[in-house]
């Protein structure tokens, strides 16, 4: 998690303690491929040729306006919803049938749609975990698009950055992975009515809670194909990673305390943002993730926001410098500057790097144990701190992490190995933060949980009913 090094002295003075069995590692995915073969094999199997042959079909429907013709074969979000639950089905059938193609459709109402709603619907497709399969990595993209009037669904909205990028690297990460196996299940999620009011969004996340599945992640992809910005620098380098930095379901209780101790940025979303930044300074070959410690742009918002409503960790990326002639607008030339969100604004040797870090993150979280819960520490008026947590299923041992107060990313670890606390002699608990990961018995890791509610992958289980007498 762009560590420095630990000294010697500390790491022999830190004590393991309640050592114990963690849960049996399960396979997920090919025996014996560690992080270290099975991330760049990845990265290298990703295909900017098919990310252009996809994109092209994208805008070649003309427009995928929410509210644009559902019945046509060739025109409107109707052809290109069916193309995509098609293009799902042809790679599960390349992968043996690993993935099931759903659409669940509700009817919404809002501001930016007719009197008697719209039905939204989504094109998921399901890659099933092995051993957790109730764990969920989400990607997610829109397919809708738009022109300078949101209602205007009839225009040409060839929507090839926002977000037809995102869409095509939805489904190239699903080509990549689908033929693995992985402890932890995930969603390849096409949503529409973004543009209208993040309806796909909260169809997603009704459709998440429904089904009780415990999400651990969502990388929601939204403009990730264009390397220019407005101002005209070009910049290839890197994609920005938006994350909340306190819960959307915090309650006031649980806000006084994390506003007492600490946790103003280390939500999950956070944590999960650091933990993209470290595999992409690991894997992504030069290609950086630069986190922006915001839910959203300014002002601004995508899909993952229903998600974050819903209590599910997530984050947001999007391109480095955006170019907002090529956004919701109408196809133009005035002055002689071009206007409109066409396929030449696309850089596709850039989107491929987006989906490569894409993929690998959503690789090694479902091949991950889920991070360890109901961490906590303790150490007051004491020189050491003692750091616990619960068992993690399929973990073989835990990494205890800690960092000044004022550091972005975690800069100290200590092994733990299968116990289930961690004292740290010296290490005053007023001067650090402090979180754990899980890590399977092949060497892939959890996100770090920071310690109480303000961490919290998982919402804890209610308490028990107390037993009738």
């Amino acid at each position: 998690m762009r560590l420095r090094v630990w000294t010697a002295a500390a790491a022999a003075a830190a004590v393991a303690l309640g050592a114990g069995q963690a849960g049996a590692a399960a396979p997920s995915r090919d025996a014996g491929l560690g992080p270290d073969r099975l991330l760049p094999a990845i990265r290298q199997a990703v295909s900017p040729d098919r990310l252009r042959e996809t994109l092209t079909r994208l805008v070649g429907f003309g427009t995928r306006h929410t509210l644009s013709d559902t019945t046509s074969e060739t025109r409107g979000i109707g052809a290109a919803r069916r193309w995509t639950a098609a293009r799902f089905a042809d790679v599960s059938k390349a992968c043996g049938g690993s993935l099931a193609v759903e659409t669940p459709q509700a009817r919404f109402t809002g501001e930016r749609l007719p009197p008697d709603g719209a039905l939204i619907q989504d094109v998921l497709a399901v890659q099933r975990g092995t051993s957790d399969p109730d764990r969920v990595i989400v990607l997610s993209a829109h397919i809708d698009s738009r022109v300078s009037d949101v209602m205007n669904a009839a225009a040409d909205a060839p929507g090839a950055d926002d977000d037809g990028s995102g869409v095509a690297a939805v489904l190239e990460a699903a080509r990549v992975l689908c033929g693995r196996r992985f402890a932890a299940t995930i969603v390849y999620a096409v949503l529409s009515g973004e543009e209208q009011g993040l309806f796909g969004g909260r169809l997603l996340a009704e459709t998440a809670k429904a089904r009780g599945w415990r999400v651990e992640a969502v990388l929601n992809n939204d403009i990730v194909g264009n390397v220019q910005s407005q101002a005209g620098v070009i910049e290839r380098g890197y994609v920005r990673v938006f994350s909340e930095g306190t819960k959307a379901v915090e309650t006031p209780t649980e806000a006084n305390r994390r506003r007492y101790n600490g946790g103003e940025v280390d939500s999950p979303s956070r944590n999960l943002a650091r933990y993209i930044a470290a595999l992409a300074d690991r894997y992504g070959a030069g290609f950086r993730a630069r986190l922006i410690y915001r839910t959203d742009r300014f002002g601004r918002g995508g899909d993952q926001t229903p998600m974050l409503e819903a209590g599910f960790p997530g984050v947001r990326l999007t391109e480095a410098g955006e170019n907002y002639d090529r956004q919701h607008q109408d196809l133009r030339t005035e002055h002689g500057r071009a206007y409109g969100d066409v396929l030449s604004g696309v850089d596709f040797a850039y989107l491929a790097q987006v989906t490569r870090l894409n993929a690998m993150t959503a690789a090694a979280l479902a091949a991950a144990p889920p991070p360890p819960a109901q961490v906590k520490i303790e150490g007051q008026v004491s020189s050491d701190t003692t750091v616990s947590w619960t068992p993690s299923p399929g973990a073989a041992s835990y990494r205890v992490y800690w960092r000044d107060t004022t550091e972005p990313f975690w800069s100290h670890s200590r092994d733990a190995g299968a116990a289930t606390a961690l004292r740290l002699p010296g290490v005053v608990i007023d001067d650090w933060f402090f979180g754990v990961a899980a890590v399977s018995a092949d060497g892939f890791e959890s996100p770090v949980e920071f310690p109480g509610p303000a961490g919290a992958f998982f919402a804890s289980p209610p308490p028990a009913a107390p037993a009738a007498r």
